[in-house]
């Protein structure tokens, strides 16, 4: 049984240390891998999928940080059928990730995965952060952006992020205790952040046996 999940802020590098991780592992990576399966189990396309995995994730952290009235998250007679569609992505997307779970081999990186799988024994959960400075400069290195575009991005991505949690969760992404593991990825090397979490991973199911 290997089962790690992944959450990391902007520029923590998840992007990278996430497949590194499965790769050393023998198992799945899960990422990209969760709108084509939400797009199956919701019987849409893997395009409308990946939109909608966009809209979850960014395009409605205004509305689900409670930034704007209340009343423009109802319509008339109940509630705007864009927050139905995309609870519903939500809620498919939690579906595909205990499923993953249920294999007993995946690393799985984002969609607060963590929570999703918190009663999971199995399951590593990993936290990637490290201060704002330092996660600009190595998303630049990541990405080959320059600053203004990576404080931009990071600005959205965090927010976004953080309010995803929060609306569907009730919790801080980034609370320490959410995480069995939690690494300052821009201070540490992310190959040295793979293989810490390569051992963890070990040690955890060495001590299960």
């Amino acid at each position: 049984m290997t089962l790690v999940t992944i959450s990391a802020s902007y520029g923590a590098g998840g992007s990278a240390v996430g497949p590194a991780v499965a790769q050393r592992l023998g198992v799945p990576f899960a990422d990209r891998a969760i709108p084509a399966a939400v797009a199956d189990r919701l019987g849409i396309s893997h395009e409308e999928a990946h939109r909608r995995d966009e809209d979850v994730e960014r395009g409605l952290d205004r509305i689900l940080s409670n930034m704007v009235p209340m009343a423009e998250l109802y319509g008339v007679g109940g509630v705007d059928p864009a927050l139905l569609r995309l609870t519903a992505h939500h809620e498919s997307a939690g579906d595909v990730i205990r499923e993953l779970a249920a294999t007993g081999r995946a690393v799985i990186l984002g969609r607060a995965a963590a929570v999703v799988l918190a009663d999971d024994p199995r399951a590593l959960h990993v936290r990637l952060d490290g201060p704002e400075a330092r996660r600009i400069v190595q998303a630049m290195q990541i990405e080959g952006v320059d600053r203004e575009t990576a404080e931009r991005r990071q600005r959205k991505v965090d927010r976004a992020r953080e309010a995803y949690v929060r609306r569907y969760y009730d919790c801080n992404a980034a609370d320490p205790r959410l995480y069995d593991l939690v690494l300052d990825s821009t201070r540490l090397p992310l190959e040295a952040c793979v293989e810490l979490i390569v051992t963890a991973s070990a040690a955890l199911q060495a001590a299960a046996e």
